[in-house]
């Protein structure tokens, strides 16, 4: 079972996961974030860090209400972060209200530091070690089978608290099945591949779900108990603080953080490092800063405080264990990731992009601290080329410099102070300038009427092919006017029409002669007809007479 889940639809492809995963275990596909199992450490930093809230610790709830039901007691092992997390309130009102949700009882797995804690110091006072590096951490644990198998030598090969604790309860109570409650997600992890020992994990998140659903309320009601020192164990340094440190061979430290402890592996890899014990815990500020707690509310310096107030002075009462009992394999654990040639490399560097050593920003906004380490995420199929942010905004701005180049209108972006922002090549022959720096970071007044620009501003509705005549340049635009509100500019086109309106103008002027020519031949034309017709009706006057007179003469005789 996956202990960490994700939501696909709540992932932004906002790559912050992968930016905050110390060793990066995340791989994206269709711009869409999924956990590498056998990569990842479970410190659940991008559960802590996700903003859409798309990474999910599996429930397990329901898991142990089913344990309950069998009818076995169901006994709770709590982290000793408890005190930090619910503030004001000691083991016993914890009891109290895990008791009303069914739990057979409740203890501190400080208890199982306290045993934990001893096999410490009865290691580090035997002379076959050179470093001894806590195993109380799964996360840690996971960094080193599977980031640094050669140093799973100097791994204290022991159970953790909470697994000592568990084993301690089953061997006191028959048939007890154990719950290990507390802010971290890799001990759901830890229970799984070590069988049999932890039978469920909640988380503090979980636990707080549960009592609200039953309206159980936490009685803020402290108590105390001195002998109870192995309750600073969730806070940094605080195995150092229960152990007698009495081996002057040694040098005792105390590491938080994975960066910090990956850094503190390279040395010890390095073999700068020797005669040391060293207390590591992947969360920063130990346990009290699990993913669990930080998640909702951050506070360092209280919640230790809280811790190292509650912490008594002396060990709890435990019986001696045989450390042959306590002792725990650490196996390595393959990634199986394919390494890449040099050229292959080189090839994925040249589709990012990066043409040249120079091109090369490592600017780690795709998570990956260099464009090489992004290059050979590419090939092991865990990153996409377009996570690259210089990358899309390089192709972005190639691809509209190409179109701003090549389209035969001007364009023209301006700023809401109307300053030319941009101008194509188009619009510098448009309006006769020289270049575009005569008019780059000015007023557009000073090329162009504002008029239109300003009502785009004002109004947010533009104009969209406006036929307008350019005095000053002596040529005919359609103007386009475009306000963008979101990125806050004035984008200005224009198409060139001088010649077209000139061809209309001809046209018209030609119709024009042509009806003046068809008017003038026209009257002329009646003219002639007129003329003709006074012609005709003179000469048939006269004929009309001459026959007249011819009739009349002919009668006569």
């Amino acid at each position: 079972m996956e202990c960490l889940t994700l939501k696909k639809s709540n992932c932004k492809n906002c790559y912050k996961c992968i930016r905050h995963c110390p060793v990066k275990s995340i791989r994206f596909s269709g711009n869409q974030a999924y956990i590498i199992g056998n990569e990842c450490i479970m410190c659940g930093q991008c559960f802590v860090v996700c903003p859409q809230n798309a990474k999910q610790i599996v429930d397990e709830t329901e898991k142990v209400k089913v344990l309950m039901q069998c009818g076995d007691p169901v006994v709770v092992s709590l982290a000793p972060s408890f005190v930090a997390n619910y503030e004001g309130v000691g083991i016993e009102s914890m009891r109290e209200a895990l008791k009303k949700l069914g739990f057979y009882d409740v203890e501190e797995t400080a208890i199982g530091a306290t045993i934990i804690k001893k096999e410490y110091d009865r290691m580090v006072n035997e002379d076959d070690h050179d470093i001894i590096i806590t195993s109380c951490c799964h996360s840690v644990n996971l960094l080193n089978q599977k980031y640094f198998p050669a140093e799973l030598a100097y791994l204290a090969d022991v159970l953790s608290p909470m697994q000592a604790h568990c084993k301690d309860i089953k061997k006191r109570i028959p048939n007890a099945k154990t719950v290990f409650i507390g802010p971290c997600v890799a001990k759901k992890d830890e229970a799984q591949h070590y069988e049999d020992i932890v039978d469920a994990v909640l988380t503090f998140d979980e636990l707080t779900a549960w009592l609200k659903a039953e309206n159980i309320e936490l009685e803020k009601k402290m108590d105390s108990d001195d002998n109870s020192r192995a309750r600073f164990f969730p806070t940094t340094g605080g195995i150092l603080k229960t152990m007698a440190l009495d081996n002057p061979k040694f040098s005792y430290m105390a590491i938080d953080g994975t960066e910090n402890c990956i850094a503190a592996l390279k040395d010890i890899e390095n073999g700068n490092l020797h005669n040391c014990f060293i207390e590591m815990s992947a969360c920063v500020g130990s346990c009290v800063g699990g993913p669990v707690m930080e998640k909702f509310h951050r506070s360092p310096v209280k919640d230790y405080i809280a811790v190292s107030n509650y912490a008594g002075e002396k060990d709890f009462d435990v019986a001696d264990v045989d450390h042959i009992d306590l002792q725990k394999s650490f196996e390595i654990i393959d990634k199986k990731n394919h390494i890449p040639s040099e050229s292959e490399i080189r090839d994925a560097l040249r589709q990012m992009g990066k043409m040249k050593p120079s091109d090369e920003l490592n600017c780690g906004s795709c998570g990956y601290d260099t464009c090489r380490e992004k290059a050979i995420a590419i090939l092991q199929g865990k990153a996409e080329i377009s996570m690259c942010l210089p990358f899309l905004k390089d192709k972005a701005e190639n691809f509209s410099d190409t179109i701003a180049r090549n389209t035969p209108n001007g364009l023209i972006v301006l700023n809401e102070k109307l300053e030319v922002q941009q101008v194509n090549q188009a619009a510098i022959k448009i309006l006769n300038l020289r270049s575009a720096n005569d008019i780059l970071g000015d007023q557009v007044v000073r090329v162009l009427d504002p008029q239109d620009l300003l009502n785009a501003l004002a109004t947010g509705k533009g104009v969209h092919d406006k036929r307008e005549y350019l005095a000053e340049y002596g040529k005919y635009v359609d103007k386009t006017v475009v306000y963008d509100s979101e990125y806050r500019l004035i984008l200005g086109i224009f198409r060139d029409v001088t010649e077209e309106e000139t061809q209309r103008e001809k046209k018209e002027d030609i119709s024009r002669q042509t009806v003046e020519i068809a008017d003038n031949v026209v009257d002329k034309q009646m003219r002639i007809v007129q003329e003709i017709a006074s012609l005709l009706g003179e000469t048939a006057a006269e004929t009309k007479i001459a026959l007249t007179k011819l009739k009349e003469s002919i009668s006569n005789e």
